[in-house]
């Protein structure tokens, strides 16, 4: 047996945390890249459904049999990331009597418990259902918080000697004599928590073993090493609106299609999604048509969603795989299995193993699987405890009930950091110091932003994973100046601007296709604030060429005549700075 090997995994979404958790609790030595934040890819921009299987019980019951085991894991080690909705599938006169009784049969098949409810007894679930609806089958759906789940993955690995590293690009795979033998990494702001504004360093890590845990960009990565790994991503929209205007996971129950699932997610509902092939992980057209079809196909199924406000628009991109030999033209045809690729057994090259395709509710699955594979592969006996050990902040939730009634926290607000920390309560909100609330939206309180930035250091948008700031409705117009004010105490001003000028361009981003009606006003709102009256399109004190007197028309002149500031309406930059 090798003595502790040493394993660099590639990757830092539900997959990879979840590896880099399993390898770190069987005593293995462990280093997790990740280019941007945790969940920066696939993990970080889902619908946040925790499947039951039943979207996939007709057409992939492998799949369907994995989600519902997993299921049921995940409700048991994370109840602090966990909403059990439970799901409907709904039936429209025009839809298909026949598929709805394959949905109702592959259920059974794949030990999915499912009952059929009568038009009436469907929206005495959901009272929000339209009045023409057939009847529908429920079925043990739920929501679940990626960013959590990441997190609280990540922060066991630690727990147990990992090294994590975020914004950290792989830029080559180290080879010698036809293995890899480690990578070389770009750290964009340094070693260790990130901090704006630092000049990133260049680093070779040398490992016994590189795990390749990349999704969608698996094939990237396979270039590296002069091997293909065929993914074949694909592109799908996701639309939050500002409430939940469902508190149950409705599925429009008919064969693969657009615009067909509505997912209540926190204080926000989820409504998804698309499935076009795509070429390029990292760049990708991101259509208006796509936002548009999600409210106008799903308010069949629920007609409020006509007039409901909408906050964002995100776009994902799943990391389907299907062996070469197979050659489906339609990636909804592609399955929603993993695949293990033991590069040393199918290419000839030692030291490399990939995981791909797959999804987030089987992640820990897939994890066990690939981490069984590294030590075998290495004589470590240690078996996987992963489904059985909860993870930190997880708890019975008598637990939360508990830590309510010690705490006083009977508001909504204290509901809802209870609810996000666990079993971390105690350890969090037990202070003696000041403690109000930052973000009103999700009801994000000051001890939470310091535990948050105590972990993630000056990354705002790492915070607000961590917590939930700047999500809600206001988008981060009222809260992200609040976020950056506490980063003051133990970081400079240009870290903490930067900061700042990052959580606004992120939250932005996202508006662009959702620009009408009351989120319209809002974004204005946001943009009076910070652009404004916080000047955060410029700031005339620093150029003394400005001529004043114009600042109050909207349009200021420098002495050469050019216009030296305006409103950047297309989410990117007014003379160089961030909107």
């Amino acid at each position: 047996m090798v003595s502790k090997p040493h394993i660099v995994v590639i990757g830092g979404g539900s997959t990879g945390t979840g590896i880099v958790r399993d390898l770190a609790m069987r005593g293995v030595e462990v280093t997790l890249l990740e280019q941007g934040n945790l969940t920066h890819g696939t993990t970080g921009r889902m619908h946040g459904l925790l499947h039951s299987g039943g979207r996939y019980a007709v057409a992939d019951q492998a799949s369907a049999k994995e989600c519902m085991l997993e299921n049921r894991v995940l409700q048991d080690i994370a109840t602090h990331c966990v909403e059990m909705t439970g799901g409907l599938f709904v039936k429209r006169p025009e839809d298909s009597e026949e598929y709805f009784q394959k949905k109702l049969q592959g259920c059974h098949e794949c030990d999915i418990p499912a009952e059929v409810l009568t038009a009436e007894e469907a929206r005495a679930v959901e009272p929000h259902l339209a009045g023409d609806i057939d009847k529908a089958i429920s079925v043990p759906d739920g929501a679940i918080d990626p960013f959590r789940l990441v997190v609280a993955n990540a922060a066991d690995a630690k727990e147990h000697d990992a090294r994590i590293e975020t914004h950290s690009t792989v830029t080559d795979l180290l080879i010698e004599d036809d293995a890899v033998v480690g990578v070389e990494v770009k750290h964009d702001s340094g070693t260790g928590e990130r901090v704006h504004g630092m000049t990133g360093v260049t680093e070779r890590i040398y490992a016994d073993h590189v795990i390749n845990a990349t999704g969608a960009w698996a094939g990237h990565i396979g270039e590296m090493a002069g091997v293909d790994i065929a993914v074949r991503p694909s592109k799908g929209v996701m639309t939050v609106m500002n409430t939940r205007q469902v508190d149950t996971v409705i599925n429009r129950c008919r064969p693969k299609g657009d615009a067909d699932i509505v997912v209540p997610h926190e204080t926000t509902a989820i409504l998804g999604t698309t499935d076009v092939e795509v070429d390029d992980p990292e760049d990708y057209p991101e259509k208006q048509w796509e936002v548009n079809l999600m409210i106008d196909t799903l308010s069949e199924l629920v007609p409020m969603l006509t007039d409901a406000r909408t906050i964002r628009s995100f776009w994902g991109v799943r990391p389907l795989y299907e062996p070469p030999e197979v050659g489906s033209d339609d990636p909804t045809d592609i399955t929603r299995d993993f695949f293990l690729l033991d590069h040393q057994e199918r290419d000839n090259l030692h030291g490399l193993t990939s995981i791909v395709g797959g999804k987030l509710t089987t992640y820990r699955m897939m994890a066990e699987q690939i981490t069984d594979h590294i030590c075998e592969r290495f004589g470590i006996e240690e078996p996987c405890r992963t489904a059985d050990e909860p993870l930190p902040g997880s708890n019975d939730i008598r637990v939360i009930d508990d830590y309510m009634d010690e705490f006083g926290l009977r508001s909504p607000i204290g509901r809802r950091s209870a609810d996000r920390l666990g079993s971390r309560v105690d350890e969090v909100l037990d202070t003696d110091e000041p403690n109000p609330t930052i973000c009103e939206c999700e009801g994000v309180t000051r001890a939470e932003v310091q535990d948050a930035i105590s972990q993630s250091g000056s990354d705002l948008n790492a915070v607000r994973i961590r917590t939930r700031a700047t999500m809600g409705n206001c988008q981060g117009g009222i809260c992200s100046h609040r976020l950056a004010n506490e980063l003051h105490t133990t970081y400079d001003e240009s870290v903490v601007i930067d900061a700042w000028n990052e959580i606004l361009q992120e939250r932005w981003k996202g508006q662009r296709h959702a620009l009408w009606g009351q989120q319209l006003s809002q974004a204005m709102l946001n943009y009076a604030l910070h652009a404004t009256t916080q000047n955060r399109d410029h700031d005339p004190a620093a150029d003394s060429s400005v001529d004043f007197t114009t600042f109050d028309s909207g349009e200021m002149q420098s002495d050469s005549g050019t216009t030296a500031v305006g409103v950047a309406t297309d989410g990117g930059t007014q003379d160089g700075d961030r909107v």
